[in-house]
């Protein structure tokens, strides 16, 4: 099923789609906390509403960059789920529960390890079949990549792309003008911070003057992300890592919505038709922001599309 998102006139700009959400973020919910331990020494935690549910199917959902489970997004679709009675789980990448990882590396955009370990983890768990997932930004991009990877062994029933920067080096770019400078200065003012921690406890090739220095995404993907994941570069780990080279060798019914509005994507990010497979229906709408989707109710107290959307797809 296909829904309209039409977005009220005072929330049409994509600056408003994308911050005001933040402002506008639900109460917590009580979720219950597991660690997975890794094969390499690393842990990821996981966040558990209604656990006791877990056999009669569970969502899983991924967090955007330096997200977790109160981000705004996460915690409105975690309250849907809560009305319905669904069980759900929240995958923190590595670093973001609240306490620093182990290992001297952390988490990107392409990281499929982690995931895999989760989900075989969740079937382990459960006794269902139906196994859904749900990736917001970087998030989405991961899932993207994953079962574009995995194909017909993904293990996951239905899943959603949302706001995903499918084409990393395109993202990075876009991120470097305008007002979008704003999104990507907050964002890497916190992995500076995180890099800086980890000069600290590990022998890495930088100093934390170093680290400072770091005012973009490229010269942080390229000083930081690369070396400690293994790519030769920035521009090596753009290309290996991005979603949108695997959309085509999906096999899991998979809805991908982006706004073109979103002041971190370009049109770089859109698929052609041959970019997809049959298996992948593809939503792009002129207004959203990202990660927004506000499509009524009042500046105070706004209401979203994204949820609705997202449980449509996902039964």
């Amino acid at each position: 099923m296909s829904m309209n998102f039409t977005p009220p006139w005072w929330a049409k700009s994509p600056h408003i789609q994308t911050m005001l959400p933040l402002l506008a973020a639900p109460a917590s919910l009580s979720l219950m906390r597991q660690r997975l331990e890794l094969a390499d020494g690393d842990f990821i935690d996981l966040d558990w509403l209604n656990y006791d549910r877990r056999h009669q199917g569970v969502l899983l959902l991924l967090h955007g960059l330096e997200g977790n489970s109160q981000s705004h997004y996460i915690k409105r679709v975690l309250h849907q789920c809560q009305r319905l009675g669904r069980c759900a789980v929240v995958h923190h990448h590595r670093s973001c529960s609240g306490e620093p990882n182990r290992l001297a590396r952390s988490y990107h955009s392409g990281d499929t390890y982690d995931l895999r370990h989760t989900l075989a983890h969740i079937r382990q768990q459960s006794r269902s079949t139906n196994l859904y997932a749900c990736g917001y930004s970087l998030g989405g991009n991961m899932l993207a990549k994953y079962l574009g990877e995995a194909g017909r062994d993904s293990q996951i029933t239905r899943a959603v792309v949302v706001s995903a920067p499918l084409h990393l080096a395109a993202c990075a770019q876009r991120l470097q003008r305008g007002f979008s400078r704003v999104y990507q200065a907050h964002l890497l003012k916190r992995l500076r911070h995180k890099t800086q921690q980890k000069i600290s406890q590990h022998a890495l090739a930088m100093t934390i003057k170093q680290v400072q220095t770091l005012t973009n995404f490229y010269q942080f993907d390229h000083q930081v992300t690369a070396p400690l994941h293994g790519f030769a570069s920035a521009d090596d780990y753009y290309q290996r890592a991005s979603g949108i080279g695997f959309l085509d060798t999906i096999t899991t019914p998979t809805l991908i919505v982006h706004a073109q509005d979103d002041p971190f994507m370009t049109a770089a990010v859109i698929p052609t038709n041959t970019q997809l497979s049959k298996h992948v229906q593809y939503e792009l709408h002129p207004h959203g922001g990202h990660v927004g989707f506000i499509n009524g109710g009042t500046p105070w107290k706004p209401t979203f599309y994204l949820e609705k959307r997202i449980l449509s797809f996902l039964p």
